[in-house]
């Protein structure tokens, strides 16, 4: 009798640590979310939390269609995280997040048509995505299209944009910041002293 009751109490115990555990792993908020993807941690995340939301993020991906989790579902699904690795299927998504003009999805994007990372190497494409990226405040799109830029691809006429943005860009990193003095200093060779000068305006003018 005493074996059975403390059979019963482990069992209660264990149903009860269990339903914890699952009550414990919340779907993301959208400001989490944003946040995860801006610190490249979502899908450490996903598997922090043993795979739990797959079918979560994927209904939020596929039906409701926020881009923040096609993005996230889009990077699970190129990368195999908690499901079976389908690259087309995932850079589908990011293009899906990409199209309601998710920044991240841009950059990252971006960077993989520069990189030639599970996509062909175009680097005029990844400069179409890199230049919406950066217009909407994505630092590492700035960086990346000014390096492109400086590599010989995109359009003369889209300097003093691109010098704009990343002369107005904010960081704390040391190593971040000295990337982009590099990157300022050798795009201003390519420009006219004129169209420098009035790339140094402020941001919000």
């Amino acid at each position: 009798m005493r074996y059975l009751v403390f059979a019963t109490l482990c069992l209660f115990s264990s149903v009860v640590t269990a339903a914890e555990e699952i009550k414990a792993v919340q779907l993301y908020s959208q400001d989490e979310l944003l946040d995860m993807i801006e610190h490249n941690t979502h899908l450490a995340r996903v598997v922090e939390d043993r795979c739990q939301l797959v079918q979560d993020i994927e209904a939020r991906a596929q039906t409701l269609k926020v881009p923040a989790y096609q993005f996230l579902w889009g990077d699970m699904l190129a990368w195999g995280v908690c499901v079976d690795a389908d690259p087309e299927r995932g850079i589908h998504y990011m293009n899906a997040a990409a199209e309601q003009g998710m920044p991240a999805a841009l950059e990252q994007l971006g960077r993989y048509y520069a990189q030639g990372k599970l996509v062909q190497t175009n680097k005029e494409h990844a400069v179409v995505l890199l230049r919406e990226a950066a217009s909407l405040g994505n630092q590492k799109a700035q960086i990346e299209l000014v390096e492109l830029f400086i590599d010989g691809y995109g359009s003369p006429y889209d300097f003093e944009d691109a010098y704009h943005w990343l002369y107005n860009a904010i960081t704390d990193d040391k190593a971040t910041h000295k990337k982009i003095e590099n990157c300022l200093a050798e795009l201003a060779k390519l420009m006219h002293p004129k169209a420098v000068r009035k790339a140094r305006r402020p941001l919000d003018s």
